[in-house]
């Protein structure tokens, strides 16, 4: 890969080019073992229709996940046993619930993220906060700065609703800030929780079971910048280029509504063809704005946020890439499920555990890539600088 092999040589990262300085992650204290899903779900719905317990098992074997983390508790459903009835509103507690989970996540997440990093909380400049979890005003941005007890003057921007690709474009917005603000440090924080959209099992909304065996709660953070302090900022990978793009007419692939029962999502089948379809595509214009003419895939690492095993597979395949090279991703899927916009803070932190397997004619270049409502997809060229 001639284009790439011109960049290989520095293992520093680009004077002015954004970096990951620190990762960090939280989670929920109930952890559910996939195999206890099924019975404890459909009792805690007061659900005894043996079809549809079937069709979840046989879901939560083919979703790959093994354990995940989630806000949802006997606890909660005591409290509010309003949620598990067909039909009721109850919006209005959910976004009691979620506001105050996804802030309390969002920042044990920061806090581990910024203890990584080594420099004082007052040296953060920039939040850009992530969720699809929540609805209020003020927004979790300003709930998460306080917590942490950021300056007034710390400069704020949210993604709200922006579902699986939100983690990445958050990096990407993260990303344009640092090259773009000299000296500045920004905190990317992505929170999630599936109570916004818990639901009893029904006949008449079979793809809701999708999301019951697929889906995690949890929290990831990012400390982005440029130019990093040697001395003290140990930089974990290079952002080199991203690029987003949407599919035109695949608005309702991908359908959330935000209603009173909550948010409702829909998934169509053909996700993951729509997906297979396109991203050759997108990786070669993503892979030809940054000057390399090759496409040996199998040379670059691939940090994919797993959508599910489906989307993985049909990549893996059109792609032609090694089955090692999306572990990572399969990794995070099997141990916190789908966990929305976090879950690529928990792949790339598998991609770093990863490094000592990789082949001696790999390079450390690679993409990271998201795929969220829209269909919008997001892509980043990245240098891992540990290597």
């Amino acid at each position: 890969m001639r284009g790439l092999e011109k960049m290989e040589g520095r293992k520093q990262s680009n004077s002015g080019n954004a970096t990951i300085l620190a990762l960090g992650k939280a989670f929920p204290h109930q952890l559910v073992m996939q195999e206890f899903l099924v019975d404890g779900y459909f009792k805690n719905t007061n659900c005894d229709d043996p079809e549809l317990k079937q069709r979840l098992t046989r879901l939560c074997k083919t979703t790959t996940v093994k354990t995940r983390y989630v806000v949802m508790s006997e606890e909660i459903l005591k409290k509010y046993p309003e949620l598990a009835v067909e039909g009721l509103p109850t919006v209005k507690q959910r976004l009691d619930i979620c506001n105050a989970a996804v802030t309390e996540m969002a920042i044990e997440a920061s806090y581990c993220c910024i203890n990584k990093w080594g420099r004082p909380i007052s040296d953060i400049t920039h939040v850009v906060y992530v969720s699809s979890s929540e609805a209020r005003l003020p927004g979790g941005d300003l709930y998460l700065a306080k917590g942490l007890g950021l300056r007034p003057e710390t400069k704020r921007v949210m993604l709200y609703f922006s579902g699986c690709s939100g983690g990445v474009a958050g990096l990407r917005v993260a990303k344009d800030i640092a090259e773009n603000n000299p000296g500045s440090r920004v905190l990317l924080a992505t929170s999630e929780t599936t109570i916004i959209g818990f639901k009893p099992p029904s006949v008449d909304r079979p793809y809701d079971l999708v999301g019951v065996a697929l889906f995690g709660d949890g929290a990831g953070a990012m400390i982005i910048g440029s130019n990093p302090i040697r001395e003290i900022e140990r930089p974990l990978f290079e952002l080199h280029t991203a690029i987003q793009h949407f599919l035109p007419d695949t608005e309702k692939i991908i359908d959330g509504r935000l209603t009173e029962e909550g948010i409702s999502f829909k998934l169509e089948r053909e996700l993951p063809q729509i997906i297979e379809d396109n991203i050759e595509d997108f990786c070669d214009k993503l892979i030809s704005i940054s000057g390399i003419n090759d496409r040996e895939y199998n040379k670059l690492f691939w940090a994919v946020h797993p959508g599910g095993p489906a989307i993985l597979n049909r990549l893996e395949k059109k792609l032609q890439l090694s089955p090692e090279k999306l572990s990572a991703s399969r990794r995070a899927l099997a141990d916190y499920g789908n966990a929305s916009s976090n879950t690529i803070v928990y792949v790339l932190e598998y991609m770093l555990q990863e490094k000592k397997d990789m082949k001696k004619e790999d390079s450390n270049w690679g993409l990271i890539l998201a795929f969220g409502p829209g269909i919008t997809f997001e892509g980043i060229l990245t240098k891992n600088l540990t290597i």
